[in-house]
C-alpha cells in the first residue's frame, strides 16, 4: 500500500509528489487536485500554498500536506 492508497490518511489540499531527477531535482506540487508547479525546496511548497490562500503552520501535519516518496527533507533522487 502506498501513501496515496492508505485509508488512514485524509485528503489534504497540498500534495507533494516524489523527486524527479534533473538539473536540479524537483518535486511536482498539486493543490486541490491541480498541478500548480515544481518545487526545488520546501520554500517553494510554502509559496505555492500562499498563492492559493493556504497558510501552512506545520509541514508535518498529514491533514495539511501529503509528502509522497519522501518528506520535507527529501529533495534529491536516490
Amino acid at each position: 500500500m502506498t501513501e496515496i492508497d492508505s485509508p488512514h490518511i485524509g485528503n489534504p489540499r497540498i500534495l507533494v509528489l516524489g523527486v524527479h531527477p534533473g538539473p536540479p531535482p524537483f518535486r511536482i506540487v498539486e493543490i486541490d487536485g491541480q498541478v500548480v508547479g515544481e518545487a526545488r525546496a520546501v520554500t517553494d511548497v510554502l509559496e505555492a500554498a500562499a498563492a492559493f490562500g493556504i497558510t501552512v503552520h506545520d509541514l508535518d501535519d498529514p491533514e495539511v500536506v501529503r509528502w509522497v516518496g519522501g518528506d520535507k527533507f527529501t529533495w534529491t533522487a536516490h
